[in-house]
């Protein structure tokens, strides 16, 4: 399955609209995930992203029906948007009714809305 196919079959957030979400969810409802590699994340991350590798999936698929809310609004973020997409098909499939991809990933965010964040 193309990339394309995940970006336009899956509701979509911009970096700055992510931006605007995080600077305003002061109830903390937002459910973040960060589908990059471990080592990713020690280079660039974004605080309150819950890191699940896509390459561990074997290992916390199972979990993830106890460790998320199916209807919270859930955005999931990598470098550039391809594994997010992924994720976030897979959640959909699971019966998860509110996911967003971030666009981009965090080298769009690290570009476009704050570049203290390291691009890599």
């Amino acid at each position: 399955m193309s990339a394309q196919f995940y970006r336009s079959s899956i509701p979509q957030i911009t970096v700055k609209e992510l931006a605007h979400r995080l600077s305003s969810d002061t109830t903390g409802n937002l459910q973040l995930l960060d589908v990059r590699e471990p080592s990713e994340v020690a280079i660039a991350n974004l605080e309150g992203f819950h890191n699940l590798p896509l390459s561990e999936f074997a290992e916390w698929s199972g979990e993830i029906p106890t460790r998320l809310d199916p209807q919270a609004e859930t955005l999931v973020l990598c470098h550039h948007g391809v594994r997010s997409a992924q994720m976030c098909q897979w959640l959909m499939s699971q019966g998860f009714t509110n996911v967003k991809n971030v666009v981009g990933g965090i080298d769009a965010y690290s570009l476009e809305v704050d570049p203290t964040i390291p691009a890599y």
